[in-house]
């Protein structure tokens, strides 16, 4: 069966529960997250992109989910909040691309997932300037964050991470974070928790 081509390039932006700087990229998936388990949020804007013929320009969408142990060990809880414009082709197209199915960057750690939830519609809105992100999603997601700067006063970036949503993306400390969807109930409002941004460009194959 023949694949489909695709492409999506945007805006990403995510908080997780791990303690600022999350550990799991550099502990390469096999360390303990600093809360035991992890919780996180994805969120990424679409400014364009298409899936074989159908476009996807102006979508947004968020993968969320949970992570009971190590994150190598597997058996994740994952859902995607998308975008309530999306058709129902756009929302077929994303769930394949966020499930790896088409492929691309996710298709890496579908193997880890021991859930899929599906989807859940919502309004969504990714907005950021200044380096300050904050994704809302209904009454399903809100989440906000403000970019680390290092001591010459310029933000931080983590390099060649191997992240699926970019390999270099800005450190930040999220604000807040509230999450209730699918089962995920996650709130935090202590301003210690990791959270990154990042341009993204996901393609296959």
């Amino acid at each position: 069966m023949a694949t489909t081509s695709w492409q999506i390039s945007g805006q990403y932006a995510e908080t997780c529960s791990c303690d600022f700087i999350c550990p799991c990229l550099p502990g390469h998936l096999a360390v303990k997250p600093t809360k035991g388990s992890c919780t996180f949020a994805m969120a990424f804007h679409v400014d364009q992109g298409n899936y074989g013929a159908e476009r996807l320009d102006g979508i947004s969408f968020v993968i969320v989910g949970r992570t009971p142990e190590e994150m190598g060990k597997g058996n994740w809880d994952v859902g995607v909040i998308v975008d309530e414009r999306a058709s129902a082709a756009q929302q077929e197209a994303l769930v394949a691309i966020c499930s790896g199915q088409a492929g691309g960057p996710m298709a890496a750690l579908s193997g880890l997932v021991g859930q899929f939830h599906g989807t859940q519609p919502a309004p969504i809105q990714v907005a950021g300037t200044d380096g300050r992100w904050s994704t809302s999603a209904g009454q399903f997601l809100n989440q906000s964050m403000q970019a680390v700067n290092g001591m010459a006063g310029q933000p931080l970036f983590l390099e060649n991470t191997g992240h699926p949503a970019a390999d270099r993306f800005g450190l930040a400390k999220a604000e807040s974070s509230h999450l209730h969807v699918f089962g995920l109930n996650w709130d935090d409002d202590s301003g210690q928790n990791n959270a990154q941004y990042a341009p993204f460009h996901w393609q296959a194959p």
